[in-house]
């Protein structure tokens, strides 16, 4: 386990951190649901890939053209597919929010996160009435 020590930070830098913090997990939920979104059309494209072969079985090649020519290279948006969108969101925006939250966090609090759970975490032990937590803690 990382130990950090707690920064000395103004209220306002501590919140800045904090929703930089929130920001941080956000984007990376965002690109989650991004991924999820490139797999789903993915899935999609599959089953047209089967529907070109079905089409072409049933006599309807007018249409399983279609598919081969049209839709089936086609990109989801301004002919890009969706792994490119991806890996563009991931190597251009992703990385760049991604260094500036870190390098605010190293230059307010030497790079320690979450100084606000943190600070919340130490003072719910401090107020605690037993040490309980530590003793079922320290059985793990």
């Amino acid at each position: 386990m990382v130990e950090y020590t707690d920064p000395d930070l103004s209220e306002a830098e501590r919140e800045a951190l904090h929703d930089l913090q929130l920001g941080i997990e956000k984007i990376h939920r965002g690109y989650g649901a991004l991924l999820d979104w490139h797999h789903h059309v993915g899935g999609g494209m599959d089953y047209f890939a089967d529907a070109e072969e079905r089409l072409r079985e049933a006599g309807h090649t007018e249409f399983a053209d279609e598919l081969r020519d049209v839709h089936l290279p086609a990109g989801a948006v301004e002919d890009r597919w969706t792994y490119e969108l991806v890996d563009e969101f991931r190597r251009e925006f992703l990385a760049d929010v991604t260094a500036f939250e870190e390098g605010v966090r190293e230059a307010l609090a030497e790079g320690t996160p979450h100084v606000t759970e943190r600070r919340q975490q130490r003072r719910w032990r401090e107020n605690a009435e037993s040490e309980a937590w530590r003793a079922d803690r320290n059985e793990e």
